[in-house]
């Protein structure tokens, strides 16, 4: 059985990849800072969490090798680590900045840079980021999120092309406006206003998300490509 590597698994789409990764692959999950969330999850389906900040290369080395010694290795991975901010340009600090970036596209690199060379030596692996809607069209008072999101984006197209010839296909989910903790820094007007855009007429569901990217893990022919998942908006 192959393992898979999901950033960000305890809540939200990250969980819900977990959940559907369990019984096909040997499930490894990170998270940061809840570890009874993530451990009770982990004894519930059958997984194994670990604790890693990916904005940090050390941290990730370390996680890297402690799969590798438990698992074997990573033969598919998502990059769905991630966070968000509202915020107006002017007043993005440098410290906002860094970390968006940090956590989204340093994240996204450091953990595939380490995973990629034994999908080389093995001459298969499957990765997954997670974007967004906001990395291809960009959002109002989100910059730096767009910002980190367009990053992936530009990093998945790149590193399929170079990855292809060693069996590796590299691609990314762009959803949209998803029923996830994310979404509490809206207000109930600033939603009502979100769903009224949506042609499907409500947010979307974590499991969706999920769904997608099994499909893209499975996937032998797609590479460099972005699937956006956001009901028509």
């Amino acid at each position: 059985m192959k393992t898979i590597l999901i950033t960000g698994g305890s809540r939200g789409i990250g969980e819900a990849i977990v959940r559907l990764a369990v019984g096909k692959y040997r499930v490894a999950f990170t998270y940061v800072t809840n570890k009874e969330k993530a451990e009770n999850l982990a004894k519930e389906v059958g997984a194994k969490a670990y604790q890693c900040d990916v904005s940090s290369s050390a941290q990730v080395k370390e996680l890297i090798a402690k799969i590798k010694a438990d698992m074997g290795g990573v033969d598919l991975l998502v990059n769905n680590a991630g966070i968000a901010q509202d915020k107006l340009f002017q007043d993005i600090t440098d410290e906002d900045w860094h970390r968006m970036i940090g956590v989204n596209l340093d994240g996204t690199f450091f953990v595939t840079r380490e995973v990629v060379p034994g999908m080389i030596s093995k001459g298969y692996g499957r990765i997954v980021n997670l974007s967004s809607m906001w990395g291809t069209d960009g959002a109002s008072m989100e910059t730096h999120y767009s910002a980190s999101k367009a990053g992936v984006i530009g990093l998945t197209k790149a590193l399929a092309k170079e990855l292809a010839p060693m069996g590796i296909t590299v691609n990314a989910v762009a959803p949209g406006a998803i029923d996830t903790d994310m979404m509490k820094t809206y207000t109930d007007d600033e939603l009502r206003a979100f769903v009224e855009e949506i042609p499907m007429g409500r947010l979307g569901k974590p499991s969706e998300v999920a769904e997608a990217v099994m499909f893209l893990l499975s996937a032998d022919y797609i590479t460099g490509e972005v699937l956006s998942i956001r009901g028509g908006y």
